[in-house]
């Protein structure tokens, strides 16, 4: 099987800035790939060659099995969506108008149209002008407009902007559908614990340079960093700051019948069979780093690190 998105020393710059600075990458068919960063990370450079809006100054990039900056470019727009973090349409046109429009441009089916307005909630205001539509309408219309045509790769910047949490949640369960279907999706977000559920990898990038990639349990081992382990129940007297290794283990009571720790990976089991042996403790979580400790251990400039941002 071919993947999706393939890239080698992938580079792109703008005078003597680099933007994007050798990255190498391959996405398969039916991922979910989270594109995390801060703002100037190169995110929206990587997105942007994706879609061929721009060429790379050096290395080389395929998508769907061809250069989405030369011939191969008109075919694989119509294999792929896209939805930008501001989206902007004709205000004087209907929710319909607009994605009849872009199904024309795509060469899509009319039927579409009716059947995606449904999907996103906007059927009962598809006559509207686009004028009277809040953010999280015209965010929706934009969703939909990405979907045209069953993409088989779908780029989502911010794709959650403006949505309440219920719409937030049926967009998520709407990128569970298509990964099911063997659509692949990109997509970027600073909602970190939105997106985590949902994705397979995450690809972390820092000055234009690949900081970290790969699944959840994957950066968790690499990373390496502390879990959080909680008891609760009853233990009158019990002191639980010793007897722990001090420099794998720091526990903190929380109350008279609940205990944190912080435990380094080595030391789970040992942990845990502590607890379990424990006379009183009725309770035991284990709360592994999220996404959100990952993303801010890896793009941490290193120790005595000087200057800015490049």
């Amino acid at each position: 099987m071919n993947p999706v998105i393939e890239c080698r020393g992938l580079t792109k710059r703008h005078g003597e800035l680099t933007r994007l600075d050798a990255l190498d990458l391959t996405v398969k068919e039916g991922e979910v790939l989270a594109l995390l960063g801060h703002n100037g990370a190169g995110k929206t450079t990587t997105m942007k060659l994706i879609l061929g809006l721009i060429s790379p100054s050096e290395g080389t990039l395929s998508v769907l099995g061809g250069a989405p900056d030369g011939p191969h470019a008109e075919t694989l727009r119509r294999r792929l969506g896209y939805l930008p973090e501001n989206v902007s349409f004709y205000e004087q046109l209907t929710g319909r108008e607009v994605l009849a429009y872009f199904a024309r441009l795509k060469r899509i089916e009319s039927r579409q149209v009716g059947e995606l307005l449904e999907r996103v909630g906007l059927a009962e205001a598809a006559d509207r002008r686009v004028k009277t539509y809040s953010k999280g309408m015209r965010q929706r219309l934009g969703l939909a407009q990405a979907l045209l045509g069953e993409p088989q790769l779908l780029l989502l910047d911010e794709p959650t902007t403006g949505l309440d949490p219920a719409a937030t949640r049926d967009f998520y369960e709407t990128v569970r559908e298509l990964r099911e279907r063997g659509c692949t999706v990109l997509l970027s977000s600073h909602v970190l614990p939105g997106v985590e559920p949902y994705i397979d990898r995450a690809l972390i990038l820092g000055g234009g340079r690949r900081l970290a990639l790969g699944s959840l349990d994957e950066l968790r081992r690499e990373a390496a960093l502390p879990l959080t382990v909680r008891a609760r129940g009853s233990w009158p007297g019990t002191d639980w700051s010793h007897g722990w290794e001090a420099d794998r283990v720091t526990p903190r009571h929380l109350n008279g019948h609940a205990l944190e720790l912080q435990v380094h990976p080595d030391a789970k089991m040992a942990v845990l069979r502590r607890l379990a042996d424990a006379p009183g403790v009725e309770d035991i979580e284990l709360l592994p780093p999220t996404l959100e400790h990952l993303y801010a251990h890896f793009s941490a400039p290193p120790p005595h690190a000087t200057g800015g941002p490049r």
